[in-house]
């Protein structure tokens, strides 16, 4: 049950810095989404080590683990732009496929290069 609190708390805490993030971004007319700066705000809390990993690890771990179910509502939306999907439908999927080969690509190279400078850190 503690592990159950812990993991929902820190589930509310990726939710408050969404919804503040998402409010500093239409506050200021930024172009970058709330969700973005979020990312970022959390990555900068974890390398000034103001915040501890363990503090947000099981949020973070169910939140990845059910990233799927986050992405079915937009994925049934599609269904409203049906002649869109007809007409450009290739030219689509040809973006989606190679954007994300490029990101597999770009994640690959750059764990590949932290595991290496962690070997030579550590070794």
């Amino acid at each position: 049950m503690k592990t159950f609190l812990k993991g929902v708390l820190q589930v509310i805490f990726f939710i408050v810095v969404f919804w503040l993030m998402n409010g500093l971004s239409e506050l200021l007319h930024l172009k970058v989404p709330g969700s973005i700066l979020g990312l970022v705000l959390v990555f900068l809390l974890l390398q000034f080590k103001i915040i501890k990993v363990e503090w947000i690890d099981l949020g973070a771990t169910w939140l990845l683990a059910e990233m799927l179910l986050f992405f079915i509502p937009p994925a049934t939306g599609l269904i409203q732009f049906q002649d869109l999907l007809l007409q450009n439908g290739l030219s689509i999927l040809l973006v989606i496929v190679s954007t994300t080969l490029i990101v597999m690509l770009a994640a690959g190279i750059l764990s590949q290069l932290i595991s290496h400078q962690r070997e030579r850190k550590n070794g």
